[in-house]
């Protein structure tokens, strides 16, 4: 369960076109999430707040991302994670970037501030006591706000089963090349009803935490919002699953199928 939060925030960065679209998202915006492992066993809960603020005097948006075990999970591995973007709220361009995260004795303390002028990276391992400037590509985007820049910018009507989508991200102190394929169209069941959904494969480095490359499906609602819905991901031991739980402050209504 070592990966609860970094799981949920990487496979939300859902494939998108660059053409802007209406604002998908807003201040005030949260989303639950519920955890389980193996399809029975309940490992914890996620969430993402949107709020408006600022930061050295220019509008953002600040998403706080936390990830955290619960039940029986917790007493085996105890995971409590922290994830803060802060962007601009017309380019959706990261300024900075913070990870706390404890994952069973495994801790991090990482603050990252972007130049997206000079395209650079400044990274300040705060429990190392380290700082280090990496180069970045244009419009480079971190773990966070990648899912609301690409979310503000798809373009249904374009996508094409099979379509293959890629982006920059910058995490900790890498770039990633991200690619995820479109598979189509599925209407599933939720705790709030049948909604209507694309669906998609992200892909993954396999090795340690998910089994191949392919280990991954994501569910988001097939309207104005983009709602994450599901996710399933398979690991290298037993298979995690998200769930929304929860919402509050969508900028759109939420499309329900009523029979």
């Amino acid at each position: 369960m070592k990966k609860i939060l970094l799981i949920l925030s990487v496979i939300l960065t859902t494939p998108l076109s660059q053409a802007q679209q209406e604002s998908s998202f807003g201040d005030g915006e949260w989303f639950k999430f519920k955890m389980s492992y193996s399809g029975f066993l309940k490992a914890g809960n996620a969430t993402l707040t949107v709020k408006d603020t600022k930061l050295d005097g220019k509008d953002v948006y600040h998403v706080v991302g936390k990830g955290w075990t619960t039940g029986m999970i917790k007493w085996f591995f105890r995971v409590e994670d922290l994830y803060e973007s802060y962007f601009d709220k017309q380019a959706i361009k990261p300024y900075k970037f913070i990870r706390k995260i404890d994952e069973g004795g495994h801790i991090k303390d990482i603050e990252i501030n972007f130049d997206q002028t000079a395209n650079k990276a400044h990274v300040f391992n705060k429990r190392h006591n380290t700082k280090r400037v990496f180069d970045t590509p244009v419009n480079v985007q971190d773990m966070v706000s990648t899912y609301y820049y690409l979310r503000d910018n798809i373009d249904i009507k374009s996508l094409k089963v099979g379509q293959e989508i890629r982006t920059d991200m910058f995490f900790d102190e890498e770039n990633y090349g991200f690619k995820l394929k479109y598979l189509g169209e599925e209407t599933i069941e939720t705790d709030f009803g049948r909604v209507r959904s694309l669906k998609f494969r992200p892909y993954v480095m396999a090795g340690r935490v998910f089994k191949e490359e392919e280990s991954l499906t994501l569910w988001v609602s097939k309207d104005k919002n983009k709602v994450p819905l599901r996710i399933k991901a398979d690991l290298a031991v037993g298979s995690l699953r998200a769930d929304l739980e929860a919402y509050k402050g969508l900028k759109h209504s939420f499309k329900i199928i009523v029979d």
